[in-house]
């Protein structure tokens, strides 16, 4: 067997099912090179292998851990005080490639990241470069910032200070009165957002990326209202929930029909304007009008804000709703006429099975989407046909654990080979397509566990099938060690001078 055959081999073992702890631990070695990185952050692993990447010597391989999404992330809570703050930055920001889940972290690694006092031995970041990882990585859930307002440790009631508005008013009245001067200090400082004139004192002072969050989210003077309204900036004002119903009126009659359309959706919106906007000239004006009768609440329109025009295709980060509406509203909408409401729907994931099945079977393709990706009670024969028909879905259907692995022999002559090559996998398929036209699909072939003895050392020969044979669940564990042994001792080994003679030209 060639030479040129041992990464596939590492390759394949690295992502062998079957392959147990004391084959993949020896995938840490340095003569392993990147697979052991790709294993650690790309994988499920055992926790003696966990165990082992965690008091690695490298810090990459650590750092590929902290990057795992695939891994109960309490089991990473060391990295949290790792020595390199390059393994920290790792666990706080997102795993690569980035999933479409967004998974929170566990409280104890939240609390030790965010008062960290330094950002690891090797001085490599800061603790506050490593905190910016975190808080962009949308790994804080809402709930822990609200939390954040009754720690312990002052530096979290600072922090929590900087939702101001996602803060009870009993919390605000506490942090303003905390017993820490620099808590009360921070409070003092984050309350101009709900004061009408501090709000147009500061504005001029604010860069121009920020200016559309304070139109858009902070109490605002009516001077500044007007304002708005003179330069044609009321954008912002449509989802601004401290306007008056004054303002809200004007907006429902403004020329640009964006704007009526977004102010059609408020749920604030006067009773007397609703008649109106269902008349519009303006389709999507028409469509946000009828959405949802009154009451509404700020939780509803937001949750409808969240699907509205993004398409079959949307790939968006997913996070938890919250506030989330109620559960009896979330039923409504399942049962609605309006394909939009049924979208929503189709999008919480607490949503009863009863209601999963008869969304499974909407007319409305994006509502068959969205649940396929967002709920895990989905049938997996609809998690199947999204996988065939919407390439974009691909890489997060396969992260399911409802996602279907037998029963997709029909597929193995589609036109797609990335769809032939799930088809190629399926266990019950009698002849694996290993002579497949594309490379990608005989690799797929090449893991079938269908496959005879005889036959897996023949794709282990073959570079086209050397690495799928090596990934193959019904590799023997003595074939698997055979195979690490040729491939990292050599890979260990460096060439003799008497070998280099050899191949040298004379």
């Amino acid at each position: 067997m060639s030479d040129s055959l041992h990464e596939p081999w590492l390759r394949g073992i690295a992502f062998n099912p079957a392959a147990p702890s004391d084959v993949l631990i020896r995938l840490l070695d340095q003569a392993a090179g990147e697979v052991g990185l790709l294993m650690c952050k790309g994988r499920d692993l055992p926790d003696a292998v966990i165990d082992a990447a965690l008091r690695h010597p490298a810090w990459r391989i650590r750092g590929a851990l902290a990057g795992n999404r695939y891994v109960d992330p309490a089991r990473l809570a060391p990295l949290a005080t790792d020595p390199s703050g390059l393994v920290r930055a790792r666990l706080a920001g997102n795993p690569y490639p980035r999933p479409r889940w967004v998974r929170p972290l566990p409280d104890d690694i939240l609390v030790t990241l965010l008062t960290a006092q330094d950002g690891g031995e090797d001085g490599k970041l800061t603790a506050n470069e490593i905190i910016g990882e975190l808080e962009s990585s949308q790994q804080i859930p809402l709930s822990f910032y609200r939390s954040m307002a009754d720690r312990e440790h002052p530096e979290l009631r600072i922090r929590a200070t900087w939702r101001w508005q996602s803060l009870t008013p009993a919390q605000r009245a506490g942090l303003l009165d905390d017993p820490d001067p620099a808590v009360r200090e921070a409070a003092q400082d984050r309350s101009w957002e709900l004061d009408p004139e501090r709000v147009e004192a500061k504005l001029p002072s604010i860069g121009s990326r920020s200016k559309g969050f304070v139109l858009g989210r902070c109490a605002l003077s009516p001077a500044l209202v007007e304002q708005c309204f003179a330069d044609d900036t009321v954008h912002p004002l449509t989802w601004n929930p401290h306007i008056p119903a004054t303002t809200v009126a004007r907006l429902a009659r403004h020329p640009e029909a964006k704007v009526r359309e977004m102010v059609a959706a408020r749920p604030d919106l006067g009773p007397d304007l609703l008649p109106e906007l269902r008349e519009d000239p303006d389709e999507n004006v028409r469509m946000r009008a009828r959405l949802h009768p009154f009451p509404r609440t700020w939780a509803e329109y937001c949750a409808i804000n969240r699907v509205i025009g993004h398409g079959p295709d949307c790939t968006c980060p997913i996070t938890d709703p919250s506030p989330a509406p109620s559960p009896d509203w979330f039923a409504a909408c399942a049962a609605s006429e309006e394909p939009v409401l049924r979208r929503v729907a189709a999008s919480w994931p607490g949503l009863p099975a009863a209601l999963v099945g008869t969304l499974a079977q909407d007319d409305d393709e994006e509502v068959r989407i969205r649940l396929a990706c967002l709920h895990p009670l989905a049938p997996p024969h609809l998690l199947l046909d999204v996988y065939v028909t919407r390439p974009a879905h691909r890489p997060h259907l396969l992260t399911l654990p409802a996602f279907p692995r037998t029963g997709t022999t029909h597929l193995i002559g589609h036109p797609d080979p990335e769809v032939r090559a799930l088809a190629a996998a399926d266990p019950i398929l009698p002849e694996p397509p290993v002579e497949d036209p594309d490379e990608s699909v005989c690799r797929a072939a090449a893991t079938n566990p269908s496959l005879t003895p005889e036959a897996l050392e023949s794709h282990l020969a073959d570079p086209r099938t050397a690495e799928g044979a090596a990934a193959n669940p019904s590799l023997p564990v003595p074939r698997m060690h055979a195979l690490l042994n040729r491939s990292l001792n050599e890979a260990a080994t460096p060439p003799t001078a008497g070998r280099r003679r050899e191949t040298t030209p004379t």
